[in-house]
């Protein structure tokens, strides 16, 4: 949306008040006029709001303030207000919740704290006295008929004391200063970024992409190496056994080579998870590539949550394809039945998240709470583009008559899996699989919880795509590692394990949530924690989904390629 300017000659541009919230918890948010201040107009507009706007929890209204262009105004009366005793024992809970507003000026975001505490000298909660901000000080630069940048500062002289319940009277005031300067327009927005490129984050950005790139580089070196010479020692075994005796008997992983392409249990739910692993990462992909072209440039209100519900949207039909397609290679009859678990394996989980974490914020009268409205657009793009779609791609998937490429013979009954130790189970091969691709983004997760459950801004994406790429090249490998040692103690059920080991670093992500919340926030109430837990499980379990799929893909890749290279009877 192009930005509104603002000159003598046209229609002022309005301040609107968006949200007020307890600065620690990003989450619980409330409209400007949940708590009791007053408006000059007694009618509130509210302004309408895009989609991925909504999502956000914005819900702008006019504010009681007048900015008019180049109109300066020192302490003017913005409406009067007998607060009663209620309605001074809400501010000062506010208050007391260390609350702030977020105002926007075309289109340019504005945050002051409603009141202070005063605790100096006293040691007892009790004795604390609180107190209420009356006059905001606008400060605003302007290039010839463009706005360029706000500040609100609260003056700390103007204080209204709320400590004891009674009846008060308010005269909430503002004053407006305006000055000229040389920034052009364009760049406005780049003062939002700076915070997250200041010369010491990025030094600490570069740290973790360079301590990733060693991890990736030794750890590569060190499988490539090691793979490559048993793997060439096995090739000449196996070379040199054809040759002696056809009766000697086989060991490693050419002994399983009759099972080690036999098609996984629950072959509907793994093509389903295949599916919507392949949708999420063309998702992931697509939002990379928007935001290193600036489509997602700091306080574009809503535009990620947009893209994330229209991308889902139109990438159902890869979904649906791959999962089709697969479980059609794996012999699978009832495709349609796979259809619908594709459809529902990560979209139900969300659904059922949303219902609980919406109904929590209606209770709370949270901005978080979707408008009826807003959940019916979100039911008729579901019904009318991602399940058109997902059938779409089930019907191309299955109508491919692709057949699965396996280099051996698969017999008609499975061996016996040799007794083997502990530490070759599914679980600590989990941990050792998730461990290291974790430590390789540990350094950036940290920024970018900051910047989703906190008032950080994260604008390097060009550090954060690295960092993805270094994620999955690691998954890849550690995969395809264990993969071969599986093998090699001849254990042919690699399937399941090797989409499990890839997703694993979903699990220690979740993990680092549990960390995050305790020991590096200060969130707390059921609201925050209910929506910080449960929308993170969701994301977590959509990063389970699609690195498992990219530790599958890796070993299936793998296996093909050393089955292909031996001879097989």
């Amino acid at each position: 949306m192009p930005p509104i300017t603002a000159t003598r000659s046209v229609t002022p541009v309005p301040l609107y008040a968006n949200k007020v919230g307890p600065f620690h918890n990003p989450s619980e948010t409330y409209r400007y006029f949940d708590l009791p201040f007053c408006s000059p107009d007694r009618i509130i507009k509210e302004k309408k709001e895009a989609l991925g706007e909504v999502l956000n929890g914005d819900r702008l209204v006019n504010a009681p303030y007048k900015l008019n262009f180049r109109d300066e105004k020192d302490s003017a009366v913005a409406c009067r207000k007998k607060l009663s005793d209620d309605e001074v024992a809400q501010f000062r809970n506010a208050v007391e919740k260390d609350y702030y507003f977020q105002m926007y000026y075309d289109d340019l975001p504005i945050w002051g704290f409603i009141g202070k505490v005063d605790k100096e000298g006293k040691t007892h909660p009790s004795e604390y006295k609180y107190f209420l901000y009356k006059h905001i000080q606008f400060d605003i630069l302007y290039n010839k008929d463009r706005v360029i940048e706000i500040s609100a500062r609260m003056d700390p002289h103007a204080l209204v004391d709320l400590t004891e319940d009674k009846d008060v009277d308010v005269e909430f005031m503002y004053s407006v200063k305006w000055k000229e300067t040389e920034t052009p327009f364009e760049k406005r927005m780049e003062k939002y970024s700076l915070s997250s490129s200041l010369p010491h984050h990025l030094e600490i950005h570069w740290f973790s992409i360079i301590n990733s790139c060693v991890t990736v580089l030794l750890l590569t070196g060190f499988l490539a190496t090691i793979l490559m010479r048993v793997l060439k020692n096995d090739f000449v075994k196996y070379a040199q056994d054809e040759e002696a005796a056809d009766d000697q008997e086989e060991t490693g992983w050419k002994y399983i080579h009759g099972d080690v392409f036999r098609f996984p249990k629950y072959k509907s739910l793994f093509s389903a998870a295949l599916g919507s692993g392949s949708q999420l990462f063309t998702l992931t992909v697509f939002i990379f590539m928007l935001a290193l072209v600036g489509v997602f440039y700091p306080y574009n209100r809503g535009a990620l949550f947009t893209a994330l519900v229209v991308i889902y949207a139109l990438t159902s039909g890869i979904a649906g394809y791959t999962a089709a397609s697969f479980y059609c290679q794996l012999e699978g009859k009832n495709w349609v039945r796979n259809l619908l678990l594709t459809g529902c394996l990560f979209c139900g989980p969300l659904f059922l998240t949303f219902c609980f974490l919406n109904t929590v914020a209606i209770a709370y009268s949270a901005t978080a709470a979707l408008p009826f409205g807003t959940i019916v657009v979100i039911v008729l793009i579901w019904t009318l583009v991602t399940s058109p779609l997902l059938v779409l791609g089930g019907i191309a998937g299955k109508n491919s008559k692709a057949e699965f490429q396996a280099p051996c013979r698969t017999t008609k009954y499975p061996r016996e899996i040799p007794p083997l130790p502990w530490y070759r189970s599914a679980i600590p091969q989990m941990a050792m699989a998730g461990f290291l691709p974790f430590s390789a983004i540990y350094i950036e997760l940290y920024y970018i919880f900051a910047s989703v459950w906190g008032h950080r801004i994260y604008t390097i994406y060009s550090i954060l795509f690295i960092v993805f790429i270094i994620l999955l090249i690691v998954t890849a490998f550690i995969t395809v590692a264990l993969t071969y040692f599986q093998l090699a103690a001849e254990d042919h059920e690699w399937w399941w394990r090797s989409f499990l080991c890839g997703g694993s670093t979903g699990v220690f992500i979740y993990a680092y949530c549990l960390y995050y919340y305790y020991a590096r926030s200060d969130m707390s109430g059921f609201m925050q924690t209910s929506f910080f837990f449960g929308y993170m499980a969701c994301i977590c379990y959509g990063f389970f989904l699609m690195l498992g799929t990219v530790g599958f893909r890796a070993s299936l890749f793998f296996v093909r390629h050393i089955y292909r290279s031996i001879k097989c009877e």
